[in-house]
């Protein structure tokens, strides 16, 4: 239901934006703020993408609960998508999602709406120093089997033969 009402009124929203914002100061102003909202959003976009990009691969590395860097992202891309859709609200909440303090307190909000009942990174116990560190339990054991090909011929296939020259 409550995406129906979003799908429903997002687009009378933006059409009575539109038709004000128009009516107070022209058709190519209006239309050239559009544009400079997309282009001026995708630098922003682009820039805290990185820096979330950056704490989600610190997090893993770290081995900490990737969930808050993960939201920041996603938040960031549906700030993207909602600055590169043409309008005045979409612009107006996706610029407000690329502020990190909005982003911290709506994480906030819906983290204490979900339940989460087990979560577990890594093997438990073990105190991993980085992505180099592996103890005797990280090691896997594993059989294998040499298969030899049918063909009796001594020349290697052309796929290991290389490029010829002429």
């Amino acid at each position: 239901m409550y995406l129906f009402l979003a799908f429903l009124l997002v687009p009378i929203i933006e059409i009575a934006l539109f038709i004000q914002v128009g009516g107070l100061i022209g058709l190519w102003p209006t239309l050239a703020i559009v544009v400079l909202t997309a282009i001026l959003g995708t630098a922003l976009v682009r820039t805290q993408g990185r820096m979330a990009l950056a704490n989600l691969q610190r997090s893993f590395a770290e081995l900490d609960d990737p969930t808050e860097p993960l939201a920041h992202g996603a938040m960031i891309l549906l700030s993207g998508v909602l600055l590169l859709t043409p309008g005045f609200f979409t612009d107006a909440v996706g610029f407000a999602l690329l502020i990190p303090g909005i982003r911290v307190a709506m994480f906030h909000y819906l983290k204490s709406k979900a339940t989460i009942t087990h979560f577990q990174m890594g093997t438990g116990s073990q105190n991993h120093t980085g992505p180099a560190s592996f103890d005797q339990d990280d090691v896997i054991d594993g059989e294998f089997t040499e298969v030899r090909s049918r063909k009796t011929s001594s020349k290697p296939s052309k796929w290991v033969e290389g490029p010829h020259q002429h």
